[in-house]
C-alpha cells in the first residue's frame, strides 16, 4: 500500500477526467487523499474511496500573496499526510505543489493539461515559465495532454527527459459508449463549452448565420456563457441553446456531428467523448483537436479562427450521405478505443507509483 496525495484546482474536473484514476489506485490497496477547493460535490470524491482534504486554490487568480499562501498550505498538508507519492494537475498545482514536493524531497508526477496563461505573450509569460522551471525541474515525471505542450515545454528547457505523451484524460468508453447514428434528416450539429471567444463561439455564430437558409441544419449549444462574456447566438434561427448540462450522453444521442473552433486545447474532452459515441468530429487543425480525429474518416479539421474554413468544413460533412456519415462515426469509435481509452492513462499513472 502507498500514499498517494492529489493535488487539484476543481471538484468538477476531478469529477470528470480524473474519478477513474481515483477508483482505480484506491481499488489497488493505496491509500488516496484528494486536496482540492471546498464544494458541494466533494462527497461524491470521498464516495469513490478516497479521503477529501480542503484547500484554497484560485484558479484564474493572480495575486501572488494567496499563491505563497498556497505553497505553505501545500507544505503543511504534504508534512501531515507524509505521502509516498503527490499527483498534481493544472497549473498552480503543478507549480506550487511541485515546489513543495521539491522542498520536502517527496516525489512527484505533474500533469500539464494545457498552457493557459503560458501560452501568452509578454512578461506573464516569462514570469509564469520561470515558475514552471521551478515547480516541475525535480518531478518524476510530467505528462503532457499534447505533442506541441511537450515540445514548447522542452523548448523552453522546462522539461527533459522525464516528459510523457497522454492521450489526454483518455475517454471512458463504457460510459460513452457506442450510440446508433441518428436518422437522416436534418443533420443536429453540437456545441458543448463555455461560451467564451477562446472557444471560437463568434466563428461559429459567424458560420451558423451564413448557413441559415439550410432547411436539412440545426445546430445545439450545450454550455453557459462565461462571466464578461456575451451569446453571439441571440437571435438566430438555426441555433438551440440549452445551457450547462451534466447529460451531455442524451445530447449526443440526437447529435450527427460535434464542433468545436476552439483557439487552444490541452485536450478536448467532449471531441473524444462525442467520437467515443460514434458522432462525426469537426473541430479546429490545432494541438489538442487534431489529434481527436482523422481526417475525411472520422472527422473534418478547419483554419482556426477562420469562420470561412469552418464553414466549408460544416459543408464537407453535410455532403456526405447518411451511410458515410455512419461509416466515419463507427471509425471515429473505433479509434477511441484503440488510442484514448482512459484505462491506458490510468496504466501510465500506475507504471509511475510502481517504479518507486
Amino acid at each position: 500500500m502507498k500514499k498517494i496525495l492529489i493535488l487539484a484546482n476543481d471538484v468538477t474536473t476531478i469529477l470528470q477526467f480524473r474519478c477513474e484514476l481515483i477508483s482505480a489506485l484506491v481499488n489497488d490497496g493505496n491509500e488516496v487523499t484528494v486536496s482540492v477547493p471546498e464544494h458541494e460535490r466533494t462527497k461524491e470524491i470521498e464516495a469513490l474511496g478516497a479521503k477529501v482534504v480542503n484547500t484554497n486554490v484560485s484558479r484564474h487568480g493572480k495575486n501572488p500573496f494567496k499563491d505563497i499562501k498556497l505553497y505553505k498550505d501545500y507544505i503543511k498538508l504534504i508534512k501531515e499526510i507524509r505521502p509516498d507519492i503527490v499527483l498534481t494537475f493544472t497549473i498552480k498545482p503543478n507549480v506550487y505543489g511541485g515546489m513543495a514536493c521539491g522542498r520536502l524531497k517527496i516525489p512527484y508526477v505533474a500533469n500539464v493539461t494545457g498552457l493557459g496563461v503560458v501560452g501568452d505573450k509578454g512578461l506573464l509569460q516569462k514570469l509564469m515559465l520561470f515558475l514552471y522551471k521551478k515547480g516541475i525541474k525535480k518531478a518524476k515525471c510530467v505528462f503532457f495532454q499534447n505533442k506541441a505542450n511537450k515540445d514548447f515545454f522542452e523548448s523552453k528547457g522546462i522539461v527533459g527527459k522525464q516528459g510523457e505523451l497522454l492521450p489526454g484524460s483518455g475517454v471512458n468508453v463504457e460510459k460513452f459508449k457506442y450510440m446508433d447514428y441518428p436518422k437522416d434528416g436534418v443533420n443536429n450539429i453540437i456545441f458543448i463549452g463555455r461560451i467564451i471567444r477562446d472557444k471560437g463561439v463568434y466563428e461559429l455564430a459567424e458560420a451558423a448565420k451564413n448557413l441559415e437558409e439550410r432547411a436539412d441544419l440545426k445546430f445545439t449549444v450545450l454550455g453557459d456563457v462565461e462571466y464578461g462574456s456575451e451569446n453571439p447566438f441571440i437571435g438566430l434561427k438555426n441555433v438551440e441553446c440549452v445551457g450547462y448540462r451534466k447529460n451531455v450522453v442524451d445530447y449526443l444521442r440526437d447529435a450527427h456531428a460535434i464542433v468545436l473552433p476552439s483557439y487552444h486545447e490541452g485536450m478536448a474532452n467532449v471531441l473524444l467523448e462525442a467520437a467515443s459515441c460514434g458522432r462525426v468530429v469537426i473541430a479546429s487543425n490545432i494541438s489538442g483537436c487534431q489529434e481527436s480525429f482523422d481526417e475525411g474518416k472520422t472527422g473534418f479539421g478547419f483554419e482556426v479562427r477562420n469562420a470561412d474554413s469552418l464553414r466549408a468544413a460544416i459543408n464537407s460533412f453535410l455532403s456526405l450521405s447518411y451511410e458515410e456519415k455512419n461509416t466515419m462515426g463507427v471509425a471515429g469509435r473505433n479509434k477511441m478505443e484503440v488510442e484514448f481509452d482512459r484505462n491506458i492513462v490510468i496504466n501510465k499513472y500506475r507504471n509511475q507509483i510502481n517504479t518507486l
